[in-house]
């Protein structure tokens, strides 16, 4: 979702307005979800896919272009023959479908910006949001945050009240969705706050992994002791940039699923007790730098302070995916492998050695933070 946030500030510096394409269903086996997003710039300017390229996300563009023409929403969808679907990943032929609307950058009044901009700002402090528009009815949209509040309408109360129940619920389960409710067809789209990368030493495999980080739309914050290290000539592009003891300061970060805990200081005073710390969370990756050995003198220190042996086999030690990484930008990209595989769920072999019909290959999906 950061990804779509960054494409709207990419276009609205050229102003006026953009259509924004949504996958909002799919019939059979397809690389991309739900909520896979395209946008297209009044200029040309095209941002995304909602597949993965080719014949498909081409008639997207010439629909769009006609949608920015009339200002009005349109449902397309699109049957594909056998051909036409393995182009964009289908295993056969089926049906999707793309909602696109035209949303106004420059100022003036839209729906679709305001909302956008009210559930981007309460996902940077730290909240979960779902928009719901109604794929039926042009205009029709509903906010919807988690901290109670509501705005907007699908045109009707009893809709507005059916629709919001079943967007918290996709808050709560984490994935967009489409939904047809009393008769009327919606979309459901989640936008959570983006994934964290929390790096305890300002060394220089942290440099290249904040900055990689970044690509794939984590928000990244380096924790360091050591002023001469933790600058940002060094650093230019991290979001935080923390100074002080470790332990303490990760205290101010929430350790929850969506955080990634990489401790690449080397120093036994920084590792032991921000680990004793992260091992009483539910932070969702935690990885030191560092050989088998000293991994094993790290663990044994935690176990003889009480730690059980649950929790130590959270640690990854030595960190990262056997990439034959040498240089601090390929570690970095094998330890940005391993969060990446824990957080998708993936075994990390490579996916050619994956029996044939085991399902559409991952690498060509994206990743959502």
């Amino acid at each position: 979702m950061a990804e779509l946030f960054d494409h709207i500030d990419e276009l609205r510096r050229a102003g006026g307005r953009v259509a924004v394409a949504t996958l909002v269903n799919t019939r059979g086996t397809t690389p991309r979800k739900e909520g896979a997003k395209m946008l297209v710039g009044e200029g040309g300017r095209v941002l995304g896919s909602v597949t993965i390229g080719g014949c498909v996300d081409a008639q997207v563009i010439e629909e769009s272009e006609d949608v920015l023409s009339t200002m009005r929403p349109r449902l397309l969808e699109m049957n594909l023959g056998d051909e036409d679907a393995w182009e964009i990943g289908l295993t056969c032929g089926g049906t999707i479908e793309v909602f696109v609307e035209p949303i106004a950058l420059d100022g003036s009044p839209d729906v679709g910006a305001r909302m956008y901009e009210r559930v981007r700002e309460h996902a940077r402090r730290g909240g979960h949001g779902a928009i719901v528009t109604r794929l039926d009815a042009p205009g029709g949209k509903l906010l919807v945050l988690d901290d109670g509040t509501t705005e907007g309408t699908l045109g009707d109360a009893f809709l507005d009240e059916r629709f919001a129940a079943e967007a918290r619920d996709a808050i709560t389960r984490g994935g967009s969705k489409a939904l047809f409710l009393e008769a009327v067809r919606g979309f459901v789209e989640v936008i959570a706050p983006p994934a964290l990368l929390l790096v305890v030493g300002a060394g220089h495999v942290a440099m290249p992994l904040t900055a990689l980080a970044r690509t794939l739309g984590y928000r990244t914050v380096v924790v360091d002791g050591r002023p001469r290290f933790a600058t940002k000539e060094r650093f230019p592009d991290v979001d935080e940039l923390k100074i002080g003891m470790p332990s303490e300061l990760i205290r101010e970060y929430p350790l929850v699923p969506s955080t990634a805990l990489v401790l690449v200081a080397h120093d036994y005073k920084y590792d032991l007790p921000v680990l004793k710390h992260a091992l009483s969370s539910d932070v969702g990756y935690i990885g030191m730098l560092g050989s088998s050995r000293r991994g094993a003198t790290i663990l044994r220190h935690l176990a003889e302070d009480g730690v059980t042996p649950e929790a130590l086999t959270r640690v990854h030690v030595p960190i990262g995916l056997d990439l034959g990484a040498r240089s601090a930008p390929e570690i970095a990209l094998a330890i940005l492998a391993e969060i990446q595989a824990v957080r998708g769920g993936g075994s990390g072999r490579s996916l050619s050695a994956r029996p044939a019909g085991s399902g559409t290959s991952p690498a060509s999906s994206g990743t959502s933070t």
